[in-house]
């Protein structure tokens, strides 16, 4: 049953007959220009949810976890992200203020990771996140909180069907 189950997965496509090209020689110096621009060209390939990524934490004891979730903006505080103060994430990053987003667009064979340290953002600005959240009611969660990861690191990934991937690095290897 394992061997029929691992020939399975081997078998399963990876990726489209049609991949776009990457350069990195041509990227910008500024990674998050980068991402933009790999962003808009997923959502005019029609990738749902390009805006989804996976979200690694770990404890204090460095035990990881992940979780899919929403990236809600880019600025100078750093890419933003938001949960309860009380969810195992929010408890995670109290402990263990570090993280990665992993974001993967299988129809263009790309991925985005981005690592680096966590901040708090403001109250009012974790307040503003949750009011405009999808069917808010206007109610208060004090628990809410926007946060920021500083990136320290980047990694641009493009796959090839040649199996000779392209990974473009930002900050420390």
């Amino acid at each position: 049953m394992s061997e029929s189950f691992r020939e399975l997965l081997r078998a399963l496509p990876d990726f489209p007959d049609d991949l776009p090209d990457f350069d990195p020689d041509q990227a910008p110096a500024d990674p998050a220009a980068l991402f933009r621009q790999w962003l808009a060209e997923a959502l005019a390939a029609g990738v749902p949810q390009p805006n989804a990524c996976s979200l690694a934490t770990a404890d204090k004891l460095g035990r990881p976890s992940s979780r899919m979730l929403i990236l809600k903006d880019i600025d100078d505080a750093g890419w933003h992200f938001a949960t309860s103060r009380e969810s195992r994430k929010g408890l995670e990053l109290a402990a263990n203020p570090h993280a990665a987003l992993n974001f993967f667009w299988q129809q263009q064979g790309r991925q985005v990771r981005v690592a680096g340290d966590v901040v708090l953002l403001s109250a009012a600005a974790s307040a503003a996140d949750w009011a405009a959240r999808p069917g808010a009611d206007g109610s208060m969660n004090p628990a809410w909180q926007l946060y920021a990861i500083r990136p320290r690191e980047f990694e641009f990934w493009q796959a090839r069907h040649d199996r000779r991937h392209i990974r473009h690095r930002y900050g420390p290897g």
